[in-house]
């Protein structure tokens, strides 16, 4: 599975929970830390709870373990690490304070539709 299409199932599943303002950053154009982050709000600590075990969940079945997650105890920012994607998911009162949108600002935003074209053409089968 590629990082393109992990991230395209993290998003997925983040819009299955209802997770809000999901944007995801090519965060690999401008440090080393890793290829992609995936922000995504919840209203509620219960939904940010929500939304992070359902992303848990999912990569599970895709025999994925996140290598460290943070957050679990005061559930307003949960950030789970999968190596090449970092997966933040905040309140809205806490994302808007750490603000990693403008932290970040130089790493370009990733298009869902963009993301959907990378995952569509990594099913083609070759003839």
């Amino acid at each position: 599975m590629t990082v393109e299409n992990m991230t395209k199932l993290i998003c997925d599943s983040i819009s299955d929970k209802l997770g809000k303002d999901i944007a995801v950053l090519n965060i690999g154009k401008v440090s080393s830390l890793c290829d992609y982050f995936i922000i995504a709000s919840g209203t509620s600590s219960r939904q940010v709870k929500s939304i992070a075990d359902s992303v848990e969940d999912t990569m599970k079945k895709e025999g994925i373990e996140a290598r460290g997650k943070e957050g679990r105890e005061t559930q307003s920012w949960i950030l789970l690490d999968y190596g090449d994607i970092m997966v933040h998911i905040f309140d809205e009162e806490n994302r808007g304070f750490y603000n990693l949108e403008k932290l970040w600002k130089d790493a370009p935003y990733v298009d869902m539709e963009e993301l959907e074209a990378i995952d569509a053409e990594s099913l083609k089968v070759e003839m």
